[in-house]
């Protein structure tokens, strides 16, 4: 037989037939060990120091940021056109383009006046010049410490102690107006008291003569239920001030003491036959020196010290900030302390944010400032201080 008594020589170690088995078995074993398409691919190794069972964090999707709108609690606008309107034919041109330069896209009113015969030289935004009246804010407190040197309340130089630690005079409480100080003064003074040199300096009727249009301010018959005497003397609650008021008054301290009828003339022919008018005269003239220097140091370091525009032109005046109802008030009342011409100068902003008593002194500041760089205030009076007597 063919394999029955032959030894196998080593070329026949492996069985003829192996080969065949071998072709027949690899492209089978090949397709085993292919991955399934539906086995789970191999994971890749984890990053040092995280678990390899730590789950893989889906970045988060980005917020979409939205701008809330709040309704605005102000009802008049911080910006508007403040001359429309306005009736200018008997102004001073000078003064009244002055003033509408200064004020510019504000929204708010300027009036000037002659303080030696109460002429109106110019009233921008006379809509609300001649309205009956706003929160004087902290520019009554001219009237309070007035009141207070009259009545002997204090002097120039007393001390109020306010606190433990700190105690103020007069003049540093009227260049920085202090709150607590002109409230203990209204605490001291009572209603009474203060009532009548309110009214006395032209506080609660009008101040124009003649003026169309004009309506007075109002001084209340009591103090406000809510801070009594404090709240009234500091920031002039339950009063309501016009700017011709303020400026009325401010006039009789520039000129120690004379309250002038305020009067505007209308067009040319009443500018030339303009006569001044004395309303009544304030003994006031004594207590001057110690209001000065306080309105004096608002203006060179306290809260006015953005109308301070030259050393050699000193300005006094007095900034009131606060809140009437819906609007937002900025007040700056001032004289110049130099020159032939003595000018006063009110400023009221009505609106909103970026409304301030500090905003309303820049704006006087630089009505003074282009009135200076041409030579204003040097002009001398056109008229005769025999005019000034009552008739």
């Amino acid at each position: 037989m063919f394999f029955a008594h032959s030894e196998p020589t080593p070329r026949q170690t492996i069985p003829r037939f192996l080969p065949w088995l071998l072709a027949l078995c690899l492209p089978a074993t090949a397709v085993c060990a292919a991955p399934s398409s539906s086995q789970t691919p191999a994971k890749k190794p984890a990053a040092k120091g995280v678990s390899p069972g730590a789950a893989k964090k889906t970045p988060a999707k980005k917020r979409r940021l939205v701008k809330r709108v709040y309704p605005s609690r102000w009802t008049e606008p911080t910006y508007a056109d403040s001359t429309v309107g306005d009736l200018i034919d008997g102004e001073d041109l000078v003064v009244r383009r002055a003033a509408v330069e200064a004020l510019g896209l504000y929204n708010g009113t300027v009036v000037a006046v002659d303080s030696i015969s109460g002429r109106v030289l110019t009233m921008v935004n006379q809509k609300v010049a001649l309205t009956s009246g706003f929160t004087p804010c902290s520019t009554v407190k001219i009237a309070v410490g007035l009141a207070a040197l009259s009545e002997n309340v204090i002097s120039r130089d007393t001390p109020v102690r306010l606190t433990r630690r700190t105690a103020l005079d007069l003049t540093e409480a009227l260049a920085h107006s202090n709150n607590p100080y002109f409230a203990r003064l209204g605490e001291k003074l009572g209603y009474e008291r203060f009532a009548y040199y309110a009214r006395l300096f032209g506080l609660g009727e009008k101040a124009g003569l003649n003026i169309r249009g004009e309506q007075p301010g109002v001084f209340p018959e009591a103090p406000p239920k809510e801070g009594g005497m404090g709240m009234m003397t500091s920031f002039g609650t339950g009063i309501a001030l016009t700017p011709l008021e303020l400026a009325a008054f401010l006039a009789a301290i520039s000129n120690e003491g004379t309250l002038h009828w305020l009067q505007y003339p209308e067009n040319q022919q009443e500018v030339e036959q303009f006569v001044p008018r004395v309303k009544r005269r304030l003994d006031i003239a004594r207590w001057i020196p110690d209001i000065k220097p306080g309105l004096t140091g608002a203006v060179e370091y306290g809260t006015a010290h953005k109308a301070m525009y030259s050393p050699e032109a000193p300005l006094c005046g007095k900034t009131g900030t606060c809140t009437g109802g819906t609007v937002h008030l900025g007040w700056f009342g001032a004289f110049n302390d130099f020159g032939q011409t003595k000018l006063v100068v009110v400023v009221l902003m009505t609106g909103g944010r970026g409304v301030s008593g500090s905003t309303a002194a820049e704006i006087a500041g630089n009505i003074y400032r282009r009135l200076h760089e041409q030579r204003y205030f040097a002009r001398r009076p056109l008229f005769s201080p025999t005019l000034l007597l009552s008739r």
